[in-house]
């Protein structure tokens, strides 16, 4: 087990942020972060626990422990008339074990593909897209207590999902490292087409009986012409969360903007896509500095050069103002920001 010391973040953060760490290390099991725990380094300072990097933002030098878990496995443990239970290592690649599923037959996350990310932050975040959600899917959650080491059980009940949030989110942040995920994925396929832009896709395709890869391939298809890729611009996926706002709310802003795109968030909700805010106050495709939006996404912060993580915030705060002085909306980072 090798602690390393002012280690260069760059890789290791999807928008290419040169931050350093303090310390750093690669965890490959829970017996090595279990010895890791007792170590003063790990006792003495701030830690970051690390996935896939793909969801946050550094604004300046983490002056702590960065620990970049790496555990892999992918196990179908059990099955019963109607699910597969998979447990799956918190270091395994989202994406890659979506298309496992699929290949697999295991039903359920195929909406949910070319999402960037470890499979351990997937509950963190409660990620989801084209009418998905990943709580849907998880059974359960095992994680390690960072200061006894103990390991700990989360029934899905137990996580308090919300829209992008968690338990681990909110209470429990920087206390416990999720190590594995239960899913509980479909036998009989009950595939979810109420997104409209994946109805209208596979419309086009002439795909009338679609099947899960059929979805999958959908959803990765418009992902990838609307979403950049981070191998080739720097970026941390969606910046922004879409704003939930109270009936009064939409309804005045709606009565001035009546081509505004909306879904219902429950009774007397509505989510208003952040992105769509965001172009109508002039951001899509500018640029300022090193930083700017994405030409196809006003929702995606870029990496535009060498940009600091000082100047990314920056560039997030005058997004969030603008629109908050011309909606009444606040925006709230969808990424974590260190």
């Amino acid at each position: 087990m090798e602690i390393l010391e002012n280690f260069v973040l760059k890789s290791y953060n999807t928008f290419g942020i040169p931050a350093k760490a303090r310390f750093f290390i690669h965890i490959q099991t829970t017996e090595e972060l279990q010895e890791l725990i007792n170590t003063p380094v790990f006792k003495q300072n701030e830690r970051l626990i690390l996935g896939g990097g793909s969801n946050l933002l550094f604004t300046q030098d983490f002056d702590g422990l960065v620990v970049k878990t790496a555990q892999k496995g992918i196990v179908l443990v059990k099955e019963d008339a109607q699910h597969f239970y998979v447990k799956v290592q918190a270091g395994e690649n989202w994406h890659q074990f979506v298309l496992r599923t699929v290949e697999e037959g295991w039903q359920g996350l195929e909406n949910l593909s070319l999402i960037p990310g470890t499979v351990g932050a997937a509950p963190i975040q409660n990620i989801g897209a084209y009418g998905v959600e990943v709580e849907q899917f998880i059974f359960e959650v095992n994680a390690i207590d960072l200061q006894s080491g103990a390991l700990r059980t989360f029934a899905a009940s137990e996580c308090k999902f919300a829209y992008r949030n968690s338990v681990f989110k909110q209470e429990l942040k920087g206390k416990y490292l999720i190590s594995e995920v239960t899913f509980r994925l479909n036998k009989l396929p009950k595939f979810n087409l109420t997104y409209a832009a994946l109805n209208q896709y596979l419309e086009a395709q002439n795909i009338v009986l679609p099947t899960q890869k059929a979805i999958s391939e959908a959803v990765i298809n418009i992902r990838s012409s609307k979403l950049p890729n981070p191998e080739e611009i720097g970026n941390c996926g969606s910046f922004f969360k879409n704003p939930v706002v109270e009936e009064a709310v939409f309804k005045r802003v709606l009565s001035e903007n009546t081509n505004m795109p909306y879904y219902s968030a429950g009774e007397g909700f509505y989510k208003i896509p952040a992105g769509w805010l965001i172009e109508q106050c002039g951001f899509k495709g500018k640029v300022f500095g090193n930083v700017g939006t994405y030409s196809k996404q006003a929702l995606v912060l870029v990496n535009c050069g060498n940009a600091t993580g000082k100047e990314a915030w920056d560039f997030a705060n005058k997004i969030i103002d603008t629109v908050a002085d011309r909606f009444g909306i606040s925006l709230e980072p969808e990424v974590n920001i260190i």
